[in-house]
């Protein structure tokens, strides 16, 4: 990097060098990297992405500007799957898409390339017992059908419900996880 940062872009105003788990690297790259950030030339922009920005010598987080992304909620990933399949004239029930987006846990990429599964099978309607078919997961209502009935003590109608579960295709660990 510290060779080629020195040539100007020959097409765009910047070279971008994107460094990913940059928490990776050795001792002997953050050293000859500080000497680039120190000094870099005005064409050059690097892009550092971590997990894990404890693992980053100060010396290199002092010149940089920081910006710490977060997941996207469940509801805004419905909704823009619901934009996403209106635009391909595909119905999907909201209930589907709140799944999906459950499931995606704040990814919008996981989400549509879940929605992507689904829409897969050739359907141009998908309600929430597809989606629970075709992720192969667990219905959320069997779990809390599970969880109130401990809640108040029901033990017998907790593990009916648990065998309807299992008779009908799911694992126990699938159950747990939903």
């Amino acid at each position: 990097i510290r060779e080629e940062v020195i040539y100007s872009a020959a097409v765009t105003k910047y070279k971008v060098y994107i460094i990913d788990e940059v928490h990776m690297l050795s001792t002997g790259a953050f050293n000859a990297l500080l000497k680039t950030l120190e000094e870099p030339p005005a064409h050059v922009i690097f892009i550092l992405a971590t997990t894990e920005v404890h693992k980053l010598p100060q010396t290199i987080l002092s010149r940089c500007q920081r910006f710490d992304f977060r997941t996207i909620t469940s509801t805004d990933v419905a909704n823009k799957l619901n934009e996403v399949s209106l635009a391909d004239d595909i119905h999907v029930d909201m209930d589907a898409l709140m799944l999906i987006a459950n499931m995606a846990e704040g990814s919008m990429r996981d989400a549509l390339s879940i929605l992507d599964r689904c829409i897969a099978f050739g359907e141009k309607e998908i309600g929430y017992d597809d989606v629970i078919n075709i992720l192969g997961v667990a219905d959320t209502r069997l779990s809390s059908g599970i969880l109130n009935a401990i809640a108040i003590g029901d033990t017998k109608t907790a593990l009916s419900i648990l065998g309807d579960g299992i008779t009908g295709g799911r694992t126990p660990m699938q159950i747990l996880e939903s």
